[in-house]
C-alpha cells in the first residue's frame, strides 16, 4: 500500500511541475485579434515588459475623407493626426505575477488612457482589462499567428 502511494505521489508531483512550467513560460508576443474582430496588435517585450501597437484595422481608411484612419478622438492635436496603423497602445506594462502584465491602455475609441492588466489565459487566449475608478471592463484576443 505504501509503495502505491509513494508511485502516485512522484506521479502527481511529476504532472504538477510539468503544468506549472508550461503556465510559467506563456508569452503574451505574438498578433492577437480584438474580441470585436476589427484590429490585430502586435504585442512584443521590450524594456522588461510588454508593448503592444497596432499592425492591421479592419477598415484602415476615414470613410469621411478617404485618407487613413488616424487618432481622431485624441485630445491632443498633435497626437490626433497620428496614423492608427502603429499606433502605440500600452504603456508602463510590467509584469505584476505569470503571465500577467500591468500598465496602461490608451483606447483609441475615445481618446483616453486606463489603467490596465494584459493576461495570458491559454496558449491562444489573451485578457485585457481596463479600469476607470472601480469600473472595471474587458475583453477576450485571440492569436492571429504567430
Amino acid at each position: 500500500m505504501s509503495r502505491r502511494f509513494i508511485f502516485l505521489s512522484v506521479l502527481l508531483a511529476a504532472f504538477s511541475g510539468t503544468t506549472v512550467g508550461h503556465a510559467q513560460d506563456a508569452d503574451a508576443s505574438g498578433t492577437w485579434l480584438t474580441q470585436a474582430g476589427d484590429a490585430r496588435v502586435k504585442i512584443s517585450k521590450c524594456g522588461g515588459g510588454i508593448c503592444g501597437h497596432i499592425v492591421w484595422l479592419r477598415e484602415p481608411m476615414d470613410t469621411a475623407t478617404g485618407q487613413p484612419a488616424t487618432d481622431s478622438k485624441n485630445p491632443n492635436p498633435a497626437l490626433a493626426k497620428r496614423p492608427m496603423i502603429g499606433l502605440p497602445l500600452f504603456s508602463g506594462m510590467q509584469p505584476t505575477s505569470p503571465n500577467k502584465w500591468s500598465g496602461q491602455i490608451y483606447n483609441a475609441d475615445d481618446g483616453s488612457t486606463y489603467a490596465s492588466s494584459v493576461t495570458v489565459t491559454g496558449a491562444e487566449s489573451l485578457r485585457v482589462e481596463g479600469c476607470v475608478g472601480a469600473l472595471c471592463g474587458g475583453e477576450t484576443w485571440t492569436r492571429a499567428g504567430r
